[in-house]
């Protein structure tokens, strides 16, 4: 696609010429037509829900792993644990690598990679080798952890961006009991290979649809990567050295880029008490979502219900269902955010906004209000431990009370699952905005330790408590969760005042990019 004249794209100054998008660029990503930016959320969508089908596929396939390496339950569980470990620290390594090379180059190429070492896992033959091929998959297979927030926030300004980050984390939240659910198909009749060999066909066919989707049809959306080859390419043609990019968007060296990757992370976590909050919930879903891989299995399979393994699989369709009923419920929390501040920027003198082009003040120009992301999540605080307090009192075989019950359970605790994190992320990404990457990496460090962790405890802790009782203690510990969104709403204002990093939001702000 050819790029505006220089004269539609450039600001002058005494000394430089700075490139940017002038209104109305095609070249913009947030200037794409609404089918091209749903072309592409909708092909990273399949790949995020592949990440999550590699992590909780190798589930109903752990029994035979486990006989065939001849390991206990307490090895084979790490197969699961190990992936989810690698998810965790794989965006510190490849969310600042998309500073240099754009986000197609880090959806791609690292993706291919984790289906090379998926095949490994297929073909291994020892046991050490398999589980470092697991962290390794994990590592690599976290693109969309990396960018898919970053690409969301390229293609919509920030006040739209709700309805793309709500499809994003369906497919994250819907990501693990669907895994299971597929692969149980395949667990169920063949040997544990055959689920590698299903995921590395399945996890082929996104990557192909995504390859074609980003790079055959030059979709990069990265604002500073598309700024900066513009200008390279127009100082060749006009051979011109004053072209120079917004010293925003500049690019920062390797170094620089893995310091704040790496230490901002947890400063954010050890020091804003809204990103500890935010952490707390996360981890706490993320390890429930993965514990149950293997409680669902004593509950629901040969020692509980009695069903096979996809007799097991099939009871996780409570909680898809659960999951997939929370996009549908957000549209009402979508609508009620859009209209509060709409409401409030209404009300703000227009001379408040920052200061920008006419264009990019109506777009990027809006009053901030994350306690407008609540009101939803308030309700399923409450819903979430009712949810696992049921499944508990009703789970044990020898209650005599029919399967059916405690799938209904689940498909609550699904729904405030979903909601939960979709409250916790938005109001993270509100409260810091240009410092939200940070904020996430620190919230998704703690979810995927968790989700790592929670599943090495889970199964003895339901054989040694019983089912009751450990559901109980877990709805629990979820209850003591359930103040979260009510402080938010009632001191989020008090603490993003005391933050360095988020006070400069608290009025009205623009859409500029994350520095991941």
């Amino acid at each position: 696609m050819s790029s505006p004249s220089l004269e539609a794209v450039d600001r002058h100054d005494d000394r430089h010429t700075t490139i940017t998008f002038a209104p109305g660029d095609p070249s913009n990503p947030r200037n794409f037509p609404s089918w091209r930016k749903w072309l592409i959320v909708s092909a990273i969508t399949l790949v995020d829900l592949s990440v999550s089908w590699a992590a909780s596929g190798f589930s109903p396939a752990t029994e035979d792993f486990e006989k065939d390496f001849n390991v206990s339950a307490e090895v084979g569980v790490l197969g699961l644990s190990l992936y989810v470990l690698g998810l965790a620290f794989g965006p510190m390594t490849l969310a600042p690598l998309s500073e240099y090379y754009g986000r197609t180059v880090m959806y791609v190429v690292p993706y291919g990679i984790f289906l090379l070492f998926l095949l490994g896992t297929a073909l291994v033959r020892n046991l050490g080798g398999f589980l470092v091929l697991r962290i390794l998959s994990g590592l690599f297979s976290s693109v969309t952890i990396a960018n898919f927030g970053g690409t969301i926030a390229d293609l919509w300004p920030r006040d739209q961006v709700g309805p793309a980050m709500s499809l994003f984390l369906w497919a994250a939240v819907c990501g693990s009991p669907t895994g299971y659910f597929l692969l149980s198909f395949v667990a169920g009749k063949r040997p544990w290979r055959h689920v590698f060999w299903a995921l590395l066909g399945i996890c082929s066919g996104f990557w192909l649809i995504m390859t074609v989707t980003l790079v055959g049809f030059g979709n990069e959306t990265r604002h500073s990567v598309l700024l900066r080859r513009r200008a390279a390419r127009l100082r060749k043609e006009r051979n011109d050295s004053g072209l120079e990019v917004p010293d925003e968007m500049k690019q920062r060296s390797l170094a620089q880029l893995f310091r704040v990757t790496l230490s901002r992370p947890f400063r954010f976590l050890a020091t804003e008490a809204i990103v500890l909050f935010a952490s707390l919930y996360n981890g706490y879903l993320y390890g429930l979502s993965f514990l149950f891989n293997g409680a669902f299995n004593l509950v629901f399979g040969s020692e509980g219900y009695g069903f096979e393994t996809i007799g097991v699989g099939l009871c996780f369709i409570g909680f898809i269902l659960g999951v997939s009923l929370g996009p549908v419920v957000n549209m009402w929390q979508e609508r009620r955010y859009q209209r509060s501040i709409r409401n409030a920027s209404n009300t703000s003198s227009t001379a408040s906004l920052v200061p920008g082009d006419a264009a990019t003040a109506e777009e990027d120009h809006f009053r901030n209000m994350p306690e407008a992301r609540l009101q939803l999540g308030k309700i399923a605080g409450v819903l979430f431990p009712i949810s696992l307090f049921w499944f508990a009192w009703t789970s044990v075989p020898s209650y005599n009370i029919h399967w059916m019950v405690p799938i209904l359970a689940t498909a609550l605790f699904g729904f405030s699952f979903y909601t939960l994190i979709l409250m916790s992320y938005l109001y993270v990404e509100d409260s810091y905005m240009i410092f939200s990457a940070s904020a996430l990496a620190g919230v998704g460090l703690v979810r995927n330790l968790a989700g790592a962790g929670f599943p090495l405890f889970g199964t003895q802790m339901f054989e040694n408590e019983g089912y009751n009782w450990a559901g109980t203690i877990l709805a629990c510990l979820a209850l003591l969760l359930a103040p979260i969104p009510y402080v938010l709403e009632r001191y989020g204002v008090r603490l993003r005042a005391r933050s360095p990093y988020a006070r400069q939001h608290m009025d009205d702000v623009d859409g500029k990019d994350d520095e991941d």
